[in-house]
């Protein structure tokens, strides 16, 4: 089976769902309509006594992934995971260490010390991260159980502006590459697959749509379409033009 293996988890789906910017009645269509079985969760949004929590809306089948949102260094990285352990009963955790407030880009150094803190203290770790090679090296080694690099700046939809560099860290890091961040159309997210990318995490394209279910639905479909072209094997490019047909064979021959 063709299945996405994170540690010692495995899921049939290769599409996350990020859980930011919506309305949290639309939380559960949008799961089901992607059939995502593995959801991203600010710790933040999982309130508890009053408050709507957002556990409250999500399907009992998915697999939860706390993130460490708003951690600014490992330390706090590694106190936000522990009680996400506690209040969603999971050992995985999405890193997330951001000290710049402006373009919200991730601090790999501080990230690669993050994932030693998390992996010895019994974390499935998955880092979010700059594609950088020698960060993403670190982080492997540190025992990062996958390697999170955003596409483009968070919540921009622009698309694959890191391609080139995520496909270095397909080439070279042995771990599920699962690109996250910055894709914000079906076809954006369909390329990254092809490239061979484990899976997509997206969050603002979907939230941010007209009909939230319908675009989940239509992610779900190209991650799918993207993952079978890369299994298939992509025909290579040409500089010249080829006839599909030989110029052989006229009826007036």
């Amino acid at each position: 089976m063709d299945s996405l293996k994170l540690g010692k988890y495995e899921f049939k789906s290769r599409f996350i769902l990020g859980s930011g910017k919506y309305s949290l009645k639309l939380i559960e269509a949008a799961v089901n309509e992607g059939e995502a079985e593995i959801l991203t969760l600010a710790l933040r949004r999982a309130n508890t006594g009053k408050v709507e929590n957002i556990l409250d809306y999500i399907p009992k089948n998915v697999t939860l992934l706390p993130n460490t949102s708003g951690a600014r260094t490992a330390e706090e990285a590694l106190r936000i995971a522990r009680l996400a352990r506690e209040l969603c009963q999971t050992q995985l955790i999405k890193i997330e260490v951001i000290r710049d407030s402006k373009y919200l880009l991730p601090d790999n150094y501080e990230t690669v010390k993050a994932v030693e803190l998390l992996v010895k203290d019994g974390f499935t770790a998955l880092p979010y991260m700059s594609a950088d090679l020698y960060a993403a090296r670190a982080m492997r080694d540190a025992g990062a159980a996958a390697i999170m690099p955003l596409a483009a700046p968070i919540g921009t939809n622009k698309g694959l502006c890191a391609k080139e560099f995520i496909q270095i860290l397909l080439n070279e890091i042995d771990l599920p590459i699962i690109v996250d961040a910055g894709i914000g159309t079906p076809a954006q997210a369909c390329e990254a697959m092809q490239m061979g990318v484990s899976a997509c995490m997206i969050n603002t394209a979907i939230a941010e749509a007209d009909d939230v279910a319908l675009m989940a639905k239509a992610f779900n479909l190209a991650i799918k379409a993207g993952r079978e072209a890369f299994l298939a094997g992509l025909a290579p490019t040409n500089e010249l033009a080829r006839a599909s047909s030989p110029l052989t064979g006229f009826l007036d021959e």
